[in-house]
């Protein structure tokens, strides 16, 4: 098991170092000047060449994503092209206020999801599994923007219970963050959790067509013990599966909760690195959310393996 276990971190880690050199080609190729961008169109030829030799544009692609890369090794992501600030120190406070976001939407939509996925199981084909299906599916089918705006819509501008832009602030205490973010926090669990209830359920029902659980109903066991005592724990590797994805694009995905609800995360500061043509912000955005979706579907494969004795056999 341990084999199998160091072969997925090995796996993880060389998907990170190929998604590290797709960030770094797709910033590259893309059009226009990056001096020019920054500069302006009043910039004259020669401090076009000073600049474009100051941020080593003279030199290959190749020896310049080297440079990157063993400046992230080592904890330098680089300086903004903006203000000329190291990224690292910009795009912590904004990491944590992302997690902080995600963790606020994770701690509501995994226990609230796998409750709900198990009893439109156990209730197979009565009102609480249709009613779960048709919810979860309607949520899945509204873009998330929409869903933003149609609870900024009501809950902050008819009713004024919470605040239509998410500004938090280091010196802000925890019970009024927890305010603040609310609605940014309930338009993720919304999106997330549909998916997970319908995950959940899926991999529930799929088991319960196995022969051990016919015989567990044949004993004359109760279909809510069968399916809780035997049936989940055997359906837990798809559903930490699903629950590892769904964590993973609460951080990836914020992206346009945040620019919606104007939340000071690592999403809007990624919009913003694209808005100004900042490279080295994008690339180190887009690093760290690629790390987080990396890691957290290894964790999930680890967990998988351990939950699951099947999967630690080879086939």
């Amino acid at each position: 098991m341990l084999r199998l276990l160091v072969s997925r971190i090995i796996l993880g880690l060389l998907t990170l170092i190929a998604v590290s050199i797709l960030i770094f080609a797709a910033t590259e190729i893309l059009p226009g000047d990056v001096a020019s961008a920054v500069l302006g169109q009043g910039a004259t030829p020669e401090t076009l060449a000073a600049f474009r030799l100051e941020l080593g544009l003279d030199r290959p692609a190749y020896l310049r994503y080297l440079d990157w890369a063993w400046g992230v090794l080592h904890g330098d992501l680089g300086a903004s092209l903006t203000n000329k600030r190291p990224i690292l120190k910009t795009i912590s406070p904004k990491f944590i206020n992302t997690m902080f976001l995600a963790g606020f939407a994770a701690v509501i939509a995994v226990p609230l999801s796998v409750g709900l996925g198990i009893l439109a199981a156990i209730n197979e084909g009565k009102w609480p599994d249709k009613v779960s299906n048709i919810v979860s599916l309607a949520f899945i089918s509204v873009p998330e923007f929409f869903i933003a705006y149609l609870l900024i819509l009501i809950f902050a501008v008819k009713l004024a219970w919470f605040p239509s832009l998410a500004t938090v602030y280091n010196t802000m205490g925890f019970t009024e963050r927890l305010y603040v973010a609310a609605l940014p926090a309930v338009t993720l669990t919304m999106l997330v959790a549909a998916h997970m209830l319908r995950m959940t359920r899926s991999s529930v029902l799929s088991i319960m067509s196995q022969p051990y659980i016919e015989m567990a109903f044949l004993k004359g066991l109760p279909r809510t013990r069968v399916i809780v005592h035997h049936a989940l724990p055997n359906a837990a590797a798809p559903i930490i599966a699903v629950i590892a994805l769904n964590l993973a694009y609460l951080i990836v995905g914020v992206v346009v909760i945040e620019v919606v609800f104007v939340y000071p995360g690592i999403g809007q500061f990624m919009i913003d690195g694209v808005t100004k043509r900042d490279l080295p912000v994008v690339q180190a955005c887009g690093l760290v959310f690629a790390s987080a979706f990396i890691i957290l579907n290894t964790i999930a494969d680890i967990l998988s393996i351990l939950v699951n004795p099947r999967l630690r056999r080879p086939k």
